[in-house]
């Protein structure tokens, strides 16, 4: 059964920071799903749990919209297996181009092999899920800097198209530590070809956040951090044009703009 509503982003500002009417391709839709009595209900999107939260005594499921979706009505699936449907709308981002070494864009037979084994930890690291009660989704800023509106920007490579990008670049010299944004656990940390030194935080219910270009890693594989413990500092490794931080921030699996997120 498919129950449709009006689609409104439920924004209670103690409970989050994220801008009103924000369900577009890497936003966050949120909807309103009664009392929080008893267990939290089981939520599906396009085949993925969705994270739950209490806010102010209300179920809330905070939906990662990927950078992919079309634009229209989207379902999410409930433990009955009734549906509700949803309203994603348009939003433009710009372009950007860059120049990097041309071994970052035409990938020899050897470096394909690595992204492809890389690529595996990467997605099992950004799908991660586990059973943690939220109340919120707000974040510190990992680092103190100017922050670009890079997120979803169409990126051209010594002018050959690729994917959007899926994170905001933040300028901050080299060295600089990088603080921990919210409680989590290290599901993984590693070089990665094109990210360089990179650290994965899962803070709960498929919400993680990514940390690219580091100059060094301070934390390990399953560790646990409190907000504001150092993870690393600020780096040029991997493809980049400069030191600075990547900062990915990902919901059931889907890349959602930062600046929605930060609280600071």
């Amino acid at each position: 059964m498919i129950r449709s509503i009006t689609f409104a982003v439920l924004i209670v500002m103690s409970a989050c920071a994220i801008a009103d009417d924000a369900a577009w391709p890497g936003g966050i839709a949120f909807i309103n799903l009664g009392p929080a009595a008893g267990t939290a209900p089981l939520v599906e999107y396009d085949g993925k749990r969705v994270l739950i939260l209490n806010d102010g005594g209300q179920w809330r499921a905070a939906i990662g919209v990927n950078l992919g979706t079309a634009v229209g009505e989207a379902l999410i699936t409930l433990n009955d297996g009734s549906t509700l449907s949803f309203e994603v709308q348009e939003h433009a981002y710009r372009e950007q181009r860059l120049q990097v070494a041309q071994g970052f864009v035409s990938l020899s037979d050897e470096n394909l092999e690595r992204v492809g084994k890389e690529r595996k930890i990467i997605d099992a690291a950004l799908n991660d899920w586990r059973d943690v009660p939220l109340d919120d989704i707000r974040l510190n800023a990992p680092v103190d800097g100017p922050r670009s509106s890079s997120f979803g920007l169409r990126r051209f490579f010594n002018d050959e198209p690729r994917s959007p990008h899926s994170g905001m670049d933040i300028a901050v010299p080299e060295g600089e530590p990088i603080l921990a944004p919210r409680d989590g656990i290290i599901t993984a940390t590693g070089d990665y070809y094109f990210n360089g030194n990179t650290v994965f935080i899962d803070h709960g219910q498929g919400f993680v956040t990514m940390y690219c270009h580091l100059s060094k890693i301070g934390v390990k594989d399953g560790q646990t951090v409190t907000a504001g413990e150092s993870i690393g500092a600020v780096g040029a490794t991997g493809r980049v044009t400069g030191a600075h931080l990547h900062f990915g921030t990902y919901l059931n699996g889907s890349a959602v703009d930062p600046a929605l997120l930060l609280s600071n």
